[in-house]
């Protein structure tokens, strides 16, 4: 399996090994890697995959993009990524050796559960497998890295609890200033391990990660002091998310003959992207549904075909704030697929969006090709996300995170008789007490190892947003 940039002027001269672009994020063109082609999954090992763990599940999907990992090496390490000890944050007695449970609210309609390890969040599922890769192909290589990432608020804890403590490994995550939860900042500022260290931005998520794109694309300063990516970007993040949806179909259906929706809260089209790609492997799925908060560029796109990321002052500060962007990343691999793999043409709308600007495809046969691809989407307000937050709890007994609650929203809108619905659960409810308070007039439980984190001693760094400021300060850390 070999993977190219989804700008890359010459594929041939681009195609680089899994290991090759595991410990990097953008290409050196600016452009994100994919294979060059999708595996495609056959009926037999569909049916053969039925009833596997997640932790052989993973190993099975993975094979179809690692060729340069010896296969059982890539199987201890799923094997020691994926376990119940690391995802034994199950609520309501759910069974953790599942990894991912899938609690059904009504017929057709059920939460697959992603959140149960260590951070509460989605994030936990393809950052502990990173960190593992990391960890094995850097000990092969006897190389050190220095990641830089920026999140919205789940990705940054989700990267620090992987690779806190690892060797050759040292984090330095952006965030955006006073707009996470409590809880969001607790879980990440308050890590102690030298290998840490937390910047806080006086600006937007895009502003974070404009800054992260632009360090990566300074191609000396990025050799110099070897930096490599955990956002969304990077390639393994998104294979490793892909499993999750193989693992969610086989729990909601009894055959392979059947079909599924997906919803998908979505800010950085990454998670909806994986399944994107199940879908292009043969994964049975008739729909993916996005579902956006009020920063509803994406939704805008699959409704209009006009994509406009907007400005800092233009993006709202909501109660899911994960999805508080406005410049999706991985959204160009979407679009790559969608302009038939084209680079020439994914060279040319990018320049657009670089320029601050963006792109309009509803004229041109691409959007004519979108109902190829399954994608359908809505967005949510804060009332609706209350509103669901009330409803699912009243009618299901059962509490959900706001992000969840945008996409229980969106899907209501969306179901097909006889068709199963799928919201992918994002977080759980203890990330945003307030938001919950309000909605609910209680907390949701929190687990034992998590109460009074929001005491624990803080340590963040506050930066203007400034890319020199984030250089120099990487710069000085690496030199002490």
């Amino acid at each position: 399996m070999r993977y190219l940039s989804t700008r890359a002027a010459s594929p041939d001269a681009s195609a680089k090994s899994f290991c090759d672009i595991l410990l990097g994020g953008l290409a050196p063109d600016g452009g994100l890697y994919l294979p060059e082609s999708y595996p495609q999954i056959t009926r037999a090992e569909l049916d053969a995959w039925r009833g596997l763990s997640y932790a052989d599940l993973a190993f099975a999907v993975l094979s179809k993009f690692i060729d340069d990992i010896p296969p059982a090496d890539l199987k201890a390490i799923t094997a020691r990524t994926y376990t119940a000890e690391t995802y034994g944050y199950c609520r309501d007695g759910a069974d953790a050796r599942e990894i991912t449970p899938l609690r059904w609210l009504e017929p057709g309609l059920a939460l697959l559960e992603l959140s149960n390890g260590p951070t509460l969040a989605f994030k936990d599922m393809a950052m502990q497998l990173l960190g593992a890769l990391f960890e094995y192909v850097l000990d092969k290589r006897g190389e050190e890295i220095n990641i830089l990432g920026a999140t919205s608020g789940d990705t940054g804890s989700a990267a620090e609890y992987a690779m806190r403590g690892k060797h050759g490994v040292r984090v330095f995550m952006l965030s955006p200033a006073g707009r996470m939860s409590d809880f969001q900042r607790a879980q990440m500022y308050s890590l102690t391990d030298a290998n840490i260290f937390n910047l806080a931005v006086r600006g937007t998520f895009d502003d974070a990660q404009d800054i992260v794109k632009a360090v990566s694309g300074d191609a000396a300063f990025k050799a110099a002091h070897r930096i490599g990516a955990v956002n969304s970007i990077n390639w393994a993040r998104v294979v490793a998310q892909i499993v999750y949806y193989f693992k969610g179909y086989f729990a909601a259906t009894q055959s392979n003959d059947e079909q599924v929706a997906f919803a998908v809260p979505s800010g950085n089209f990454g998670n909806i992207c994986a399944g994107h790609i199940a879908r292009m492997m043969g994964l049975p799925i008739a729909r993916l549904v996005l579902a956006t908060n009020e920063n509803d560029v994406l939704d805008e796109f699959f409704r209009s075909g006009s994509y406009r990321p907007r400005a800092a002052a233009e993006t709202h500060a909501t109660s899911s704030p994960s999805m508080d962007i406005s410049k999706a990343s991985n959204f160009e691999r979407f679009v790559f697929d969608l302009v038939g793999r084209d680079p020439a043409k994914v060279r040319e709308l990018w320049a657009e969006v670089d320029a601050g600007r963006g792109f309009d495809l509803a004229q041109t046969p691409y959007f004519a090709r979108l109902a190829e691809f399954g994608f359908v989407s809505g967005s949510s307000t804060h009332a609706d996300r209350l509103a669901t937050i009330r409803a699912t709890y009243e009618k299901y007994g059962v509490i959900v995170d706001p992000h969840t609650a945008d996409g229980l929203k969106v899907a209501a809108g969306l179901r097909s008789a006889g068709m199963p619905m799928i919201v992918l659960e994002t977080a759980q409810p203890a990330k945003f007490e307030a938001t919950i308070q309000e909605a609910l007039g209680r907390l949701p439980q929190r687990p034992q190892a998590l109460l009074g984190i929001e005491q624990l001693p803080q340590r963040v760094e506050t930066l203007a947003v400034d890319v020199q400021a984030v250089k120099d300060f990487i710069a000085a850390q690496l030199a002490a």
